[in-house]
């Protein structure tokens, strides 16, 4: 069975994204779930995170344009795959190069089409059992190809009230993906409302809000803010090797199990 894909995606910046990416994808690789976490951002923020090198010829940039190359897909994806320092999670880095696919991409005709096509051989490699995109703060060409090679969407939403405002925005694109028939199977898989601070009302004010409107599809985990998830991805490490009890290891731990429920992930590791 095709291992599933997850995009992390919204299209406003310092919500939570890539750390969620990051965390997700190692707190599933310790419970044993074959991970692959592919950084899309061009700032590579995932794979510094990781304490992997931002080289160039590392991303899927050559694979994206290898339908007008024609050079071997297969060959050029999955070499592409990179082991990290925890078991069980593998990654796919990022490079500046890969901000000119934006432009590249928009010159195809199946230009929504694109990362599905390169996704193909990883997702029936038998070698993940789940596959986490993290996209760039924006809704451009890379963060649209991702919604449509995508089984769900997972939202990172800061408890702010101006994080709120995005949120219709990238559901209304979901649904105008589904209803288009670029991929019809797509689903929001849940809001992850992130940096909540305990100590004031209005995080708990905007979470109450949130589960108030879409309920079914908000994770009972809620992120906190804190200092020690901040200082993490600076020495190349998931929150779970930098501060193993810490509550941010915790939460993404929580998520982490709710996730493999939710979604039936098989542990092949």
């Amino acid at each position: 069975m095709p291992a599933p894909v997850f995009t992390i995606a919204n299209q406003k910046g310092g919500v939570g994204k890539t750390t969620t990416a990051v965390n997700l994808s190692a707190a599933l690789a310790e419970r044993k779930v074959r991970t692959l976490l592919i950084d899309l951002d061009p700032q590579a923020n995932a794979t510094s995170a990781l304490g992997l090198t931002k080289d160039a010829g590392r991303s899927l940039y050559d694979a994206l344009l290898s339908e007008e190359t024609g050079a071997p897909l297969n060959e050029l994806v999955l070499g592409k795959v990179q082991a990290t320092t925890t078991p069980h999670l593998s990654v796919i880095a990022s490079e500046v190069d890969l901000a000119a696919i934006e432009i590249e991409l928009s010159r195809r005709e199946n230009y929504l089409l694109q990362l599905r096509r390169v996704l193909y051989p990883l997702r029936n490699s038998d070698q993940f059992d789940a596959i986490v995109i993290d996209c760039p703060p924006a809704l451009g060409m890379i963060s649209m190809n991702s919604l449509s090679a995508a089984n769900y969407l997972l939202i990172a939403l800061q408890c702010e009230y101006l994080a709120m405002e995005g949120l219709g925005q990238i559901l209304k694109v979901v649904e105008q993906l589904r209803e288009a028939g670029v991929n019809p199977d797509l689903e929001v898989g849940g809001i992850l409302m992130t940096m909540f601070d305990i100590r004031t009302n209005l995080s708990r004010q905007v979470v109450d809000e949130v589960r108030k409107h879409f309920s079914e599809r908000v994770f009972q985990t809620v992120i906190p803010r804190t200092v020690r998830l901040s200082e993490a991805p600076s020495f190349g490490q998931s929150i779970l090797q930098y501060d193993n009890l810490s509550s941010g290891a915790v939460a993404y731990r929580n998520l982490a199990k709710e996730a493999q429920k939710k979604f039936n992930l098989h542990a092949g590791g």
